[in-house]
């Protein structure tokens, strides 16, 4: 059998192979390349996998990273997560309006440590900019405390760090770290996923935190104050990536959950395949839901495929849920908005993970 080296250099290979097939697509022509970021993940499993500390049970690149705690063997298990806001902060700033993205920093880290059944314990911000304006800085930070507040998640601090020369006048960015915990019986296990399983979907409310590079080359600046959706184009590119923390509580008060996805960044097709086990797949059926209209506005502008919409974009969709079959019309009843997206299904030799049947196809 070939080494484990052999294994992930030959995904590299791979990731770097999609990456040149995709440098014609809308959004790698705006600036985001995601066979890059795939690639990327895969050199980090290849460059750290000779060690790892004995209390850490996954490899890099999910959603969050699992560590028992304070033994090896021990049932405690901590779940850590860092993310950022990306370009969506240079609409904010742009339109002066800074405490969403701090919801929105904390409400995307919630889903990130959820998709492993972990409740969150505390957060922590971190705030770069090339002059500090205390007004701008303030009202950030109040967004990330009340996400917190709202979430139940401590906010301990953080950093605030003043770097001239770095960044434009007026521009900043802002990341976070959260950590939560979750017993160890308790973390979901993608082998129980069997064909015939239910997908429930939770809806998105626009793009969440992903795909704004790619909006922003489309949508100019100039548009934001103009009329769009019963709002702005600028209100619905800032509406805050909502925290699935409730719906998935209420899901698994009357359903047995076995596998969880937060579509972020490459979409269905990207994230929800680190939810299966070999040998199925998740067929999904795409007229079972609506596209939120600024959604759809880019998708359009972009002239995306089909594959490109579901691969860039949440289309949608914010969450997943594997659930059993039988489990689906209670998980349905507990959320308002809850969709049947889809079913898993036996995959054969050489199928995607991942099928999205269009409207008129489903």
């Amino acid at each position: 059998m070939p080494c484990c080296n052999q294994v992930l250099r030959a995904r590299v290979n791979e990731e770097l192979q999609v990456r040149g097939r995709s440098d014609d697509d809308a959004y790698a022509r705006a600036g985001v390349d995601i066979g890059a970021g795939n690639a990327a993940v895969a050199l980090y499993r290849m460059r750290t996998a000779g060690w790892r500390h004995a209390n850490q049970l996954d490899a890099l690149g999910g959603f969050a990273g699992l560590f028992a705690y304070p033994s090896p063997d021990a049932e405690n298990v901590l779940v850590g997560s860092a993310d950022g806001v990306g370009t969506k902060i240079l609409v904010a700033a742009a339109l002066r309006r800074y405490d969403s993205v701090g919801q929105d920093l904390v409400n995307h880290c919630v889903n990130d440590i959820l998709v492993t059944n972990a409740t969150p314990l505390f957060f922590l911000d971190y705030l770069a900019v090339g002059s500090l304006d205390p007004e701008m800085a303030g009202s950030v930070v109040a967004g990330v405390h009340e996400a917190c507040r709202r979430n139940n998640v401590a906010l301990l601090g953080g950093e605030t760090a003043e770097m001239p020369g770095l960044y434009a006048p007026g521009h900043f960015d802002l990341a976070g770290t959260i950590v939560g915990t979750v017993r160890r019986a308790e973390l979901p296990h993608v082998e129980s996923v069997d064909p015939g399983d239910a997908i429930v979907g939770l809806p998105s409310n626009g793009l969440q935190t992903n795909g704004y590079s790619l909006a922003r080359s489309l949508i100019a600046e100039s548009e934001w104050a103009h009329p769009f959706d019963g709002a702005t184009f600028g209100e619905r590119l800032l509406a805050i990536h909502p925290s699935f923390l409730e719906p998935v509580r209420a899901v698994q008060r009357v359903a047995r959950v076995k596998a969880m996805a937060h579509i972020t960044g490459g979409g269905l097709l990207e994230n929800v395949p680190r939810t299966l086990r070999e040998g199925v797949k998740a067929v999904f059926d795409a007229s079972a839901w609506s596209v939120p209209a600024i959604v759809a506005e880019v998708a359009a502008r972009a002239q995306l495929t089909h594959q490109e919409r579901y691969r860039t974009l949440n289309m949608g969709i914010g969450f997943t849920l594997i659930v059993p079959a039988q489990d689906a019309a209670a998980a349905l009843a507990a959320v308002p908005g809850a969709v049947l997206a889809g079913r898993v299904e036996v995959r054969e030799a050489g199928e995607p993970a991942v099928v999205v049947r269009p409207p008129s196809a489903a």
